[in-house]
């Protein structure tokens, strides 16, 4: 691997686009429709004061979606509050479908179940079976394709058109946003959580975040969520991806929306997506300070931190992709072939880091597998 494409540094004008994205981004509703449901609890939020003392920084934080719904990742949100949104609107709609590599499709199958609808949700050809086994027990007609990402988008896509389906994708292309637009705003309510947990500690702000990214919707949800609130002032983001599916960073160095040139192999199932999200990508490219990618190497390494703690630290389960922003930063540390990303960034031993775990073991024998070995 070549130092010269591992990250891109960016310049971001920290400018929110006015259109149909960040107008229901900034309609909002989603926190208070989440809190009405019953099944609805807070996140937790931990302090790793051993890590924050081994990479010499003053704190490091880890906002924990694992346990969100029940569905062990942080999708039902965006999900849930899409299709409540749909039905407002066509009550009488039966059948979603979308495309999936894994969390997304066992949320929108879960949000299906839940207002008493059908789903159907076609996968990738490299979707564990684990993960399709999880969807099709949130009462989903799961159909496997022998295709990758996008192919498999492109085919949900066409169906629905002839199946007269809905389609609740959580990445945007040409005519095709509204929806994606809803998801994305269905995510602001684990940062409107995260604030009234930051509230409660004896710290100024977050300095620096990490933002793992497949096709970029939540990324982008994050980015403009500290844009909306901080202006100029937001913290450093660092956008992180799996080395061959990198589309954002790909992106980023084209100076325009590209599909990766990898390979798509990777452990990080949830984030092996190609060209990032059309709408995601020009909340990120106006935000996001950097963007990098890291092999499945440091994906492991994270979660055996995470599952083998020091000290005091609390044990946090997270899956291959939930620990994405913080198997960046530990390459982001450890490797000297990041060392001009990391003078940039300017991390000191006053800085206070977030960290976001999306999943947990989503997929458990792959978990089990990586977390036996020690760190």
């Amino acid at each position: 691997m070549k130092t010269e494409n591992l990250f891109f540094i960016n310049n971001p004008n920290n400018e929110i686009l006015h259109d149909q994205t960040t107008a229901l981004l900034k309609e909002g509703g989603a926190y208070e429709y989440h809190k009405s449901l019953l099944t609805y609890e807070p996140t937790s939020f931990y302090s790793l004061k051993s890590q924050a003392k081994k990479y010499h920084v003053s704190n490091i934080y880890v906002k924990d979606e694992a346990t969100r719904f029940g569905l062990n990742a942080f999708k039902s949100l965006g999900a849930s509050f899409a299709i409540n949104e749909v039905l407002k609107k066509k009550p009488d709609l039966q059948t979603f479908c979308t495309a999936t590599d894994g969390n997304h499709g066992r949320a929108v199958a879960w949000a299906a179940s839940s207002a008493g609808k059908k789903s159907i949700v076609y996968v990738p050809k490299d979707t564990s079976k684990n993960r399709i086994e999880a969807i099709s027990n949130e009462g989903a007609q799961v159909i496997q394709l022998d295709k990758n990402y996008d192919e498999t988008c492109a085919h949900a896509e066409r169906k629905s058109v002839e199946e007269g389906w809905e389609l609740v994708q959580d990445t945007a292309w040409d005519k095709y946003e509204t929806i994606p637009a809803l998801i994305m705003a269905g995510y602001q309510t684990q940062f409107i959580e995260l604030e009234d947990d930051l509230h409660t500690l004896p710290i100024p702000k977050i300095d620096l975040v990490f933002l793992q990214a497949g096709v970029g919707s939540w990324a982008g949800s994050a980015i403009w969520y500290y844009l909306n609130r901080y202006g100029i002032k937001h913290p450093k983001i660092v956008i992180v991806e799996p080395y061959e599916s990198a589309g954002i960073l790909a992106s980023f160095k084209a100076g325009r929306r590209v599909v990766p040139s990898g390979n798509f192999e990777t452990i990080m199932g949830g984030l092996n997506c190609g060209i990032p999200s059309l709408t995601a990508w020009d909340i990120i490219k106006n935000g996001a300070n950097a963007s990098m990618k890291i092999s499945d190497h440091y994906a492991k390494k994270a979660m055996r931190t995470f599952y083998h703690p020091d000290g005091s630290d609390k044990r946090i389960v997270a899956g291959e992709s939930g620990v994405g922003g913080f198997a960046g930063f530990i390459a982001l540390m450890t490797d000297s072939r990041f060392g001009e990303l990391k003078d940039h960034l300017e991390i000191t031993k006053g800085t206070n880091v977030l960290f976001y775990n999306t999943e947990g073991a989503t997929d458990i024998d792959s978990f089990n597998s990586i977390v036996k070995e020690k760190k």
